[in-house]
């Protein structure tokens, strides 16, 4: 199975030169982006897909008149979406790469940013005046147009207050500086914090692809209890205060007490390998909604591939899929980066592994996670 380039979605922008010039930096307009773009799924089977339980999906409606804004999560049934001729509402589909095999393939032509870093690809359908107000992202963001017309206007503005009367996260005074009219198949790159509005003209179907990006407490609220979880399994001495003294201020917190908890943590972090290992089954752990189907495993291993659910990151000592981790090194180590770079292996190539490394694939086949190619 040999690896084919993906198609570039750059326009005449090299990765490299996109990722030195715009990533993180300035907003880039690419016309055509995607030449002859369709909608990878129609009007119909969106909202088909909005009514399913493993979908999350959101509804959002503005009326032009008060200027009040309505948002509602789904799922909904096909009667509780507004008719399609009435104007000023968009349908949010998060996470579409994970449940359909050609939005997974869309998503992995933009694997020049890496994978740790992505998030999803969310589809909105809007009716003619339908958007989500302007409003900015801590994210770096993809803006592709499937179908349809959609007025972008964006600003580098740094006032990025909040009303607070809506359901929304809208910027209280937004003042445009560019304005862009998107049809199908061009695409809109956005830094983090740029403020931007997007509106339907008539109707429109707009794939956003997202990033992660992480702020110091979040990382530290999902790692530092992994990292305790990772410690010896023996008992370990408590806190002891032989030498306390009588005290006359009952409510005061010990000082021996406050440097014991400092070297707790400070103990839970001096092992850079731990963290890693952590921070690498934290980046690859599925989404809540996200499942794997248990499947018959053939005898004699074939060609492979992730299933497009499945999140495969390695680093130098660990590889990490679904939230789980594995220590590997040598010859294993390089098909199962191989696997997690190209997302599939070929049957020769699956046939070199070791036999301790075919055992675990046969387990990832069993689990979902991997798919028989034939």
């Amino acid at each position: 199975m040999k690896k084919t380039a993906l198609p570039s979605v750059l326009g005449g922008i090299s990765p490299a030169e996109f990722m030195r010039k715009y990533w993180h930096k300035k907003p880039l307009l690419i016309r055509q982006a995607v030449p002859g773009m369709q909608p990878l799924l129609s009007r119909q089977a969106l909202f088909a897909m909005a009514g399913q339980e493993g979908v999350e999906s959101r509804l959002i409606r503005a009326d032009s008149q008060t200027k009040q804004w309505t948002f509602d999560h789904g799922p909904f049934k096909p009667r509780e979406l507004p008719p399609i001729k009435q104007a000023h509402w968009t349908l949010l589909l998060q996470g579409m790469d994970l449940h359909h095999d050609a939005v997974a393939a869309l998503r992995d032509r933009f694997r020049f940013v890496p994978d740790a870093r992505l998030d999803d690809l969310m589809i909105s359908y809007a009716t003619d005046g339908g958007g989500v107000g302007p409003h900015f992202d801590s994210y770096d963001v993809f803006l592709l147009q499937a179908h349809g017309q959609r007025r972008w206007r964006i600003s580098p503005q740094t006032d990025l207050r909040l009303r607070d009367d809506l359901p929304l996260k809208i910027l209280k005074a937004f003042k445009p500086t560019e304005t862009w009219v998107l049809d199908a198949g061009d695409m809109l790159y956005l830094p983090p914090h740029y403020a931007h509005e997007g509106v339907a003209v008539g109707e429109c179907m707009t794939y956003s692809i997202g990033f992660k990006a992480e702020s110091p407490q979040s990382l530290a609220h999902e790692l530092l209890p992994r990292l305790v979880d990772m410690g010896p399994e023996e008992v370990q001495a408590r806190y002891a205060d032989p030498r306390q003294t009588a005290t006359e201020h009952a409510a005061q917190i010990p000082a021996a007490l406050q440097a014991f908890a400092h070297q707790a943590v400070l103990q839970a972090l001096q092992h850079p390998g731990d963290l890693n290992c952590v921070l690498g089954e934290f980046l690859s752990e599925p989404k809540s909604q996200v499942w794997f189907e248990a499947q018959s495993v053939p005898r004699q291993l074939g060609a492979v591939r992730l299933d497009r659910k499945s999140k495969m990151l390695y680093d130098d000592e660990f590889v990490f899929i679904n939230g789980e981790s594995w220590r590997c090194q040598g010859a294993d180590a390089k098909w199962l980066r191989l696997l997690a770079d190209q997302r599939s292996l070929a049957a020769n190539q699956v046939l070199k592994a070791s036999t301790r490394l075919q055992t675990l694939l046969k387990d990832w086949l069993a689990a979902g996670w991997l798919q028989a190619v034939k």
